[in-house]
């Protein structure tokens, strides 16, 4: 059998520092460390401690030419099975085929190393956001500032002195507009959304309103809000919950027919699914639909091909798109919010994605805003709550 390295691979020192009751009896400071050598492969998605013998092998095999295991070392030969197992070493054989399939999909799509790696290491499984915050006590402001100390401060200029004054413009209907923009925490369960207002958000945010044919098979669109190269790759999936006339569950949104796809049931009930989804941020789960925000990898790396600003380009557009929701849904009548605190794995499984081609990257909602504020909201303006 023939063997080489997976191509993307970053091994971290990482030091480890415990308490140690023993050392401080014996005169010490009572601090014991400990080195651990971690390898991150992002077709993995999860960390590998290795040994000294393997670390030497993976520095010493090629990540694009096969070599026969017959010609390695007696060292190389017994590191070898594990680094098989794991996936850091792939093999030609059949036994090995899915990990070398999974491995070449990351080449396939045309990542950036360090941007795949970060992709890979940053989505969460089962992450419950409001726990962290009570365990932390992070959960008000107050506990936030009591903890950390005084923020850095909320204008960075040093004075007055050297300021030029500019005209204040005349305020209008898009300002009353801009002003009404508020994060909404507090939604009207009872309320159903119209089904023509739901339609009416989509079609603004997401539906493609014109389309150039450079060739039969490169085709771009035209929406409401920029994209790098003219690409779109942003794809957004819906959960919908109250809706009127639209069954509850997940859909994924065409942007030319302005039309949805159901997708198949995700086999838990919507409302656990939505709790998790937004890592159990209560206050954001009973929103009337959620627009999953999942970028197109594979496409915007079609002609980005591993480019360091690839995937910022990408997280760029999702805060472009968001921010249309928010005006589409405020003009409208409705609330919305966006949350990148999620748990992309079980939404990714939900949906059918596979992360290293089209991967969840953040959640936005949208629906009725309730009477009364249950949640702290945060509306400086008073537009929305009035003192």
């Amino acid at each position: 059998m023939r063997v080489r390295r997976c191509r993307v691979l970053y091994i971290e020192p990482r030091e480890e520092v415990e308490f140690d009751l023993a050392d401080v009896l014996r005169g010490g400071d009572g601090l014991a460390s400990r080195m651990r050598w971690l390898a991150l492969a992002p077709h993995l998605g999860r960390e590998v401690e290795l040994d000294a013998r393997e670390r030497e092998l993976l520095g010493r095999l090629s990540a694009e030419r096969w070599v026969d295991r017959a010609t390695l070392d007696e060292d190389a030969r017994k590191a070898l099975p594990r680094l098989l197992r794991e996936g850091l070493v792939l093999g030609s054989g059949k036994r090995h085929a899915a990990m070398r399939e999974r491995e070449e999909a990351l080449r396939e799509v045309h990542w950036d190393p360090l941007a795949a790696t970060m992709h890979a290491f940053t989505r969460w499984e089962d992450a419950d956001a409001v726990r962290s915050m009570e365990d932390t006590g992070t959960v008000t402001i107050e506990e936030v500032r009591e903890l950390f100390g005084a923020p850095p401060p909320e204008v960075p200029v040093p004075g007055d002195d050297a300021l030029l004054e500019l005209p204040r413009a005349a305020r209008g209907a898009f300002d009353a507009l801009l002003s009404r923009r508020v994060t909404c925490r507090n939604f009207d369960a009872g309320r159903p959304l119209p089904r023509a207002l739901f339609a009416q958000v989509l079609e603004r945010v997401f539906a493609a309103h014109g389309k150039m044919e450079v060739a039969g098979d490169t085709v771009f669109l035209k929406k409401n809000c920029p994209s790098g190269g003219g690409l779109h790759p942003v794809e957004a999936y819906l959960l919908v919950q109250n809706v009127e006339g639209l069954a509850p569950g997940l859909y994924h949104y065409h942007p030319v027919r302005h039309a949805l796809r159901p997708l198949p049931p995700p086999g838990l009930p919507l409302a656990g699914v939505a709790l998790e989804a937004v890592a159990r941020q209560h206050w954001f789960a009973n929103a009337h639909a959620m627009a999953i925000l999942a970028p197109r990898y594979d496409r915007h790396f079609w002609k980005y091909r591993r480019h360091p600003k690839g995937l910022r380009v990408v997280t760029l557009e999702a805060g472009h798109l968001s921010q249309l929701l928010y005006l589409a849904a405020t003009d409208a009548g409705l609330a919305a919010y966006i949350t990148a605190a999620i748990n992309e794995q079980p939404l990714e499984r939900a949906l059918g994605l596979d992360p290293l081609r089209e991967g969840v990257l953040a959640v936005c909602g949208f629906g009725w805003r309730a009477a009364t504020m249950e949640t702290m909201e945060l509306d400086p303006a008073a537009a929305v709550w009035q003192p």
